[in-house]
């Protein structure tokens, strides 16, 4: 069984030739969407919107061309591509729809309010039938209570979603941030009918490690945030799969200068490898902050020395650096995070912070992230972008 023995930096640059993050753009408009989700497995969903969401800012940074009406379109006319739950909310392709039988069967066994909507149900399916795709203000029960994810929530939202949960319903589209539900079996033809062909839980699990390891790029056998979404993994379990992976030729096995546990690719990702050690165009990114190549911090730790967290949910006095802040990739080196905000009422991009890593020097970098900022501005929909006086930190 052969064993390749890597550099940290061709580690890092076989990383990102999978992720399509160095060099020239390997993904292009609509079907470049497609393939990288595919690749991918999935993107992780969050609706937070301080300069793009998180999906649309995983995007801008592979896919030449991309723009935000793409996805719209992938999700809600083509449906090419849904939401649901893989790695927690997640967009993937209609076409996995199958394999997250479980998933649904599991969330509708144990759906909050169960006696409540069960009632409400059949009212909501008379009102979709009725007048098509409804949002919770379309259903006025009059009644609120407390869920895990708000407090005086509408009990017609708390069905609404319970039914998605459960894969009776989908989100049909959406106007900003209210969500329109519609019947699964109407929109999702014969995805909707098609089982999920992996009947036992193990194959199940098997399944969905082999789709963490193409979605980050680069894995080890470690506990981390890549898993994920994936109920009840064991870690016997995952242990015994990478062995299995490994045995088949699914998966080949790489040792890494200073780096003590192997990582992990995708076979047929190997052959990046002579690309990723020849010279190509440097780029610099913007990456997203639940961006696939950031779900296993610590090894993003270990390939590239940069400590990254995702401090939205730390408390405002323990931050380090900001809420939503992109780390900002320059070639095949992560130099340091951004803290970049849509000005919608200005109409413009506002550079607060750059934070630069130890070593790294601005002018040698300036240019490349200005041209970043100048890009997600344009993804934004506005031209101007205002830097903060002393926006760069050490």
């Amino acid at each position: 069984m052969k064993q390749y023995y890597l550099s940290r930096k061709e580690a890092r640059r076989l990383l990102l030739m999978k992720q399509g993050l160095l060099g020239e753009h390997r993904f292009h408009g609509e079907e470049g969407i497609t393939s990288y989700i595919k690749q991918a497995g999935c993107i992780q969903f969050d609706p937070v919107d301080v300069c793009g969401k998180n999906p649309e800012l995983v995007l801008q940074s592979r896919i030449k061309g991309f723009q935000k009406e793409m996805l719209y379109k992938l999700l809600y006319q083509d449906r090419v591509l849904i939401d649901y739950f893989d790695k927690n909310l997640s967009i993937f392709l209609t076409e996995d729809f199958r394999y997250f039988e479980r998933t649904r069967k599991r969330m509708a066994e144990n759906a909050w309010f169960q006696r409540e909507v069960n009632a409400l149900a059949p009212v909501i399916l008379k009102k979709m039938k009725e007048v098509g795709p409804i949002s919770s203000k379309d259903i006025k029960t009059g009644e609120s209570v407390d869920w895990y994810w708000g407090m005086n929530t509408s009990l017609s939202r708390i069905a609404l979603e319970n039914l998605y949960f459960a894969g009776e319903l989908i989100i049909h589209h959406k106007k900003g941030s209210n969500k329109y539900y519609a019947p699964a079996k109407e929109y999702l033809g014969k995805e909707y009918k098609r089982r999920d062909p992996l009947k036992e839980d193990y194959d199940h699990y098997k399944w969905r490690v082999l789709r963490r390891i193409s979605g980050v790029g680069l894995l080890w056998n470690k506990p981390s945030d890549a898993w994920l979404g994936i109920k009840n993994l064991k870690a016997s379990d995952r242990e015994k799969i990478f062995g299995e992976l490994l045995e088949k030729g699914k998966i080949v096995k790489l040792n890494v200068e200073e780096i003590k546990d192997p990582l992990y690719c995708m076979k047929e990702d190997i052959k990046l490898l002579s690309s990723a050690k020849e010279s190509c165009t440097e780029r610099t990114e913007l990456l997203a902050p639940l961006d696939n190549m950031l779900w296993d911090r610590k090894l993003i730790q270990s390939l590239f020395d940069f400590d990254y967290k995702w401090e939205i949910y730390t408390p405002l006095d323990k931050r380090k650096y900001g809420h939503y802040v992109l780390p900002i990739l320059s070639d095949d080196d992560i130099i340091g995070r951004g803290e970049f905000i849509l000005n919608r009422k200005k109409k413009a991009l506002d550079v607060k912070r750059i934070w630069l890593e130890e070593g790294r020097n601005w002018d040698k970098y300036q240019e490349g992230v200005k041209g970043a900022a100048y890009h997600l501005a344009e993804f934004n929909g506005v031209t101007e972008v205002n830097f903060d006086k002393d926006f760069v930190q050490y």
